[in-house]
């Protein structure tokens, strides 16, 4: 009994592990299989034909797919450069200053973490409209400048740095946001990395959001320019299809597993506050 109570947690996990990554590995391993195997229920991983270069050729050929990469790149950077900049200053001063109504603000930014981007898609549409600045950059990056969760949590790591020190500090001198940037924000990088990580994930993932505010073939994001990818392919060749799927999953993998010691410490640290 002993035996299967300490193991049993890791046959669970396991199992979890195998549930997740199977999509994954069955996007790669049909990536490089021909089209007469992509309905093949085999998991085996050496394809009978070994169709990968004609697979990513065609994918990478027939729409502007490093674009479309490079238009991910610069929207989720954007995005997260904005939302350090505003969120650390609000999460320190919640965390660290006493002042009017500071559990209420922080009550207020745990309830705006239940608004769904959908509910305020149509007022920000029609203000990016009428400001003509649809089919830019900036209008799929604007609704995500100020992130609810990443004050949130900041906030939960901010609280658990010493008072000690930042009354140190201001004894020696320094002023609220050298404290906030150098001292706090330095004792908190694995919570920095974490929602780096989180931030980047859902951005490039996204498609809602720039499917309402882009037409411009040449500013659209991976996930959209997939869609315009699978127009061009009519559905029919799922092996490229898979081939371009794999080639914007492979930046958002490859980031995850060179964070992935400073994700999870800083979701361990502010789990724990």
């Amino acid at each position: 009994m002993s035996v299967f109570r300490k193991y049993f947690p890791h046959l669970v996990l396991a199992l979890g592990a195998f549930v997740m990554l199977l999509p994954f590995y069955w996007m790669a391993l049909t990536s490089i299989r021909s089209p007469a195997e992509i309905f093949d229920v085999s998991l085996w991983p050496i394809p009978q034909k070994f169709d990968a270069a004609d697979n990513y050729a065609r994918a990478a050929g027939q729409v502007p797919m490093a674009r479309f990469m490079l238009n991910g790149v610069i929207v989720c950077v954007g995005i997260l450069v904005v939302q350090i900049l505003t969120s650390v200053p609000a999460a320190y001063a919640l965390a660290k200053l006493r002042f009017p109504g500071r559990k209420l603000l922080l009550g207020l930014v745990i309830a705006a973490l239940c608004v769904p981007i959908q509910a305020l898609a149509l007022p920000l549409f029609v203000g990016l409209a009428k400001t003509q600045l649809l089919n830019t950059y900036f209008a799929m990056m604007m609704p995500f400048f100020l992130s609810v969760f990443a004050i949130f949590l900041f906030n939960q790591s901010f609280r658990s740095y010493p008072d000690e020190i930042i009354e140190a500090a201001r004894m020696d001198g320094f002023s609220e946001m050298e404290i906030c940037w150098g001292l706090v924000l330095r004792g908190s990088l694995p919570s920095l990395a974490a929602f780096s990580i989180f931030s980047l994930v859902a951005h490039w993932n996204d498609l809602y959001w720039p499917m309402i505010v882009i037409s411009d073939t040449n500013l659209a994001p991976p996930p959209l320019g997939m869609m315009l990818f699978a127009d061009v392919e009519s559905g029919a060749n799922y092996g490229a299809l898979m081939a371009g799927a794999t080639l914007i999953t492979a930046p958002m993998v490859l980031c995850f597993l060179l964070a992935r010691r400073h994700f999870i410490a800083g979701i361990t640290m502010t789990g724990v506050k």
